[in-house]
């Protein structure tokens, strides 16, 4: 937390944290987080404080409007905060599951027990939710973690890990096992990526461009999905009612999140049913769109929210009110769209043919594949995991909503009598 301490003093203090914290009865964990709750709550007038003073400052700097929006905390956001910590706390703990045992002839028995990772690092934009979430199942799980949090919510953090650290305090657990790097140098992110001498993983929460630059620099393992280009296709034997309130949830909903869609694509043969009432839906929520050839000539031309889309509007995560549309002929058609433009984060069909829905979840390549449903389900807490550190595209470790267990590893315990090899 000292400004003037050195990143390597960070790892060395963790790694002494994790050690202990791995260790902690799960009574002390649950109620480390439980005064979490509590102080939250209490303290929503300090939080919100620290949080209009970032506010002001990302306006002066005229930052994005979705890192903004990501960015602000209002009391309902912040028992929002709270409610995911109490979910967590709820969850079995994990550290010291048997996952496996075996007896062998020679008489020696196995266990493989779930065990935490030690580390974790985390680089991450904008969003305070992220600082309590990922410090909550950090704390749950018995690894310590070290939260590198943009500039534009420095003071929001600061406020944050301050609550954080004294509920583990209070409850006698090392404090360490939170820390904030609060030095909003950047030049100290690509030092971090190289301390994997500490850090078991890495995970980074944030844009295209900071997750590449993990992807490229981290000496360690790390969790380098999370950019969403999402897709729903509007089947030919889709319900059109239903695809027309799955589709505006998953645009409209929260639209600032990597889950949200981008691209509905939508079977010429239904196109003329369901493309009218679409424009109208949208429309109602200001969301601009961006139409492909086809889809352009059921527009009126005097309509201002809607343009001819360029080959730049597919395959990108808009974050934003824009939604790009494709007409195609064909289920394949359809899937050949999503595997060239998706990023293996959220795609969804609506159709009321059962073979159909089912070959899409079977064929499509993504953490999370949906059938007559938002893509906004993709989430931690939605899947019950009560809340998430990430939401992997990856295919190696974890996939999906990132929760306890994918920031778990095992280990083999073998008890013998003597036993030795011949």
């Amino acid at each position: 937390m000292n400004k003037n301490i050195s990143l390597k003093e960070y790892g060395i203090l963790s790694v002494e944290a994790s050690r202990e914290l791995s260790t902690t009865e799960e009574d002390t964990k649950n109620a480390a987080l439980n005064d979490l709750i509590n102080d939250l709550n209490e303290k929503k007038s300090e939080i919100l404080d620290k949080n209009n003073i970032d506010i002001e400052n990302a306006k002066k700097l005229n930052l994005d409007f979705h890192i903004i929006e990501r960015l602000t905390l209002n009391e309902k956001r912040i028992s929002e905060m709270a409610d995911s910590i109490k979910k967590i706390m709820e969850l079995p703990e994990p550290v010291g599951e048997v996952i496996e045992t075996k007896h062998l002839p020679n008489g020696l028995n196995l266990e493989k027990v779930r065990v935490p990772l030690g580390v974790i690092g985390v680089i991450y934009e904008s969003r305070p939710n992220v600082t309590t979430d990922i410090s909550s199942i950090c704390i749950k799980s018995g690894n310590s973690v070290i939260l590198r949090g943009g500039k534009e919510s420095l003071n929001t953090n600061i406020e944050l890990v301050k609550i954080i650290r004294n509920s583990l305090k209070k409850n006698e657990i090392a404090i360490n096992s939170v820390q904030l790097v609060n030095n909003p140098d950047r030049s100290l992110i690509k030092q971090m990526l190289h301390m994997n001498e500490f850090i078991d993983l890495m995970i980074p929460r944030g844009g295209t461009n900071l997750v590449n630059f993990v992807s490229k620099n981290a000496k360690m393992n790390s969790i380098t999905g999370g950019i969403g280009v999402c897709h729903i296709y509007v089947d030919k034997d889709a319900d059109l009612e239903k695809a027309l309130n799955v589709v505006t949830n998953a645009k409209v909903q929260r639209y600032t999140v990597c889950n949200a869609i981008d691209t509905v694509i939508v079977h010429e043969e239904i196109a003329s049913s369901f493309i009218p009432d679409f424009i109208k839906k949208m429309s109602e929520y200001n969301v601009e769109i961006r139409a492909d050839k086809k889809t352009f000539a059921y527009f009126e031309t005097n309509q201002e929210n809607i343009i001819q889309a360029n080959n730049k509007d597919f395959g990108q995560e808009f974050l934003d009110l824009i939604v790009s549309v494709k007409i195609v002929d064909s289920f394949d058609k359809a899937l050949k769209h999503i595997e060239k433009y998706g990023t293996g984060h959220s795609e969804a069909i609506i159709t009321e043919k059962e073979s159909t829905g089912e070959k899409f979840l079977s064929v499509v390549d993504a953490s999370a594949v949906f059938l007559n449903a938002s893509t906004r389900y993709n989430d931690g807490g939605e899947f019950g995991f009560g809340g998430e550190v990430a939401i992997s595209t990856n295919k190696f470790h974890a996939r999906g909503p990132m929760g306890i267990k994918e920031l778990m590893i095992y280990k083999w315990k073998i008890r013998g009598n003597g036993q030795i090899r011949e």
